[in-house]
């Protein structure tokens, strides 16, 4: 694994810190309606990404995921400005603001989607690593879905294929306590849903999602697999969500105290703990992190805010192109 520095320590928590106060913006200029449809915050999860990131090669990896898809792409490299426009519905966004909240997406930066169909990315993501394996390609393909998700006959479908052709894949499941408003203990018998790649006898381990040096760890075992022809990993990242399923969602399933007691194990409480305790950054440089992390989320809320609507007629240039459709003369 590449090693873990102070730099490391203080590049986490500057990012995960993003990552949070972007989200807890988004849900402040939603409740305002600027932003609309479904949101599905990320909150809480924010070292399985991180150490993630850690653990992978960005010049040529891929990651595909479900609808909590806000912060990846920024991870990977995507400019934030533009994912909150897109969000926004703005022509500035990833995706001209046709995508919106469930449907992020950068083929520049590799992120090949938020995608709304539960469990719908995870034979894509073994597309992806299909493709590069055909052609050759050094690269690894993590695909990420929910606990909910793993219930689709789909994933059964794609664990068998991707070890029979040993595929260079990392699935993984965010494994937050609750499908929507759903229990693990209530869907299945075994709650230990890392186990299901038992049965397709491949790697799998649970591991702690709140720990991103743990994720690190984990995931460059399974992604130094994929890539040296090892085939397939399933991890199970056991992490919790702060939020809702989205912001329609009132919560009856959980208690308060339930929340309180996963903000104990915060992930950015941790690495900050770890920071202090090592002397890695003052009080002054805590701050200055804090300030930078502060600008830069009104910094995109301006960005965004001042961006224009796209035009009516792009409505007829994003679905597809036929040069003898006789019907729309128009295209940009």
């Amino acid at each position: 694994m590449k090693k873990v520095t102070k730099e490391v320590y203080l590049k986490w928590y500057e990012e995960m810190l993003f990552w949070r106060k972007f989200e807890d913006k988004l849900a402040a200029v939603y409740i305002q309606q600027k932003v609309r449809g479904f949101l599905h915050l990320y909150n809480g999860q924010e070292a399985v990404l991180a150490g993630a990131l850690h653990a992978m090669d960005l010049t040529k990896d891929r990651m595909i995921t479900a609808y909590r898809n806000h912060v990846q792409p920024i991870g990977m490299g995507v400019d934030p400005r533009k994912v909150m426009a897109e969000l926004y519905g703005k022509v500035t966004g990833t995706s001209k603001g046709m995508g919106g909240s469930m449907h992020i997406f950068s083929k520049e930066y590799r992120f090949y989607g938020g995608h709304g169909i539960v469990g719908g990315q995870i034979p894509l993501g073994a597309g992806l690593a299909f493709a590069d394996k055909y052609f050759k390609r050094d690269s690894v393909t993590l695909c990420y879905m929910g606990d909910g998700a793993v219930r689709q006959g789909s994933l059964h479908e794609t664990f068998n294929l991707a070890m029979l052709w040993q595929l260079p894949v990392v699935f993984v499941c965010e494994n937050n306590g609750y499908a929507m408003g759903t229990s693990v203990a209530r869907t299945a018998y075994t709650t230990d849903i890392w186990k299901l790649g038992l049965g397709y006898e491949m790697p799998c381990a649970p591991v702690d999602g709140m720990d991103p040096l743990t994720v690190a760890e984990e995931m460059s075992k399974a992604i130094e697999r994929a890539r040296s022809g090892g085939g397939p990993t399933f991890l199970e990242m056991k992490t919790y969500r702060y939020r809702g399923h989205s912001m329609s969602d009132a919560q009856h399933y959980r208690t308060k105290d339930e929340v309180e007691e996963y903000k104990k194990i915060d992930p950015i409480t941790q690495i900050l703990d770890v920071i202090k305790e090592k002397k890695y950054a003052n009080e002054a440089e805590v701050k200055a992190i804090n300030d930078r992390v502060k600008n830069l989320v009104k910094e995109c809320e301006k960005f965004a805010e001042e961006s224009e609507y796209p035009p009516v007629e792009q409505l007829y240039d994003m679905v597809y192109e036929q040069k003898d459709y006789p019907f729309v003369k128009h295209k940009l």
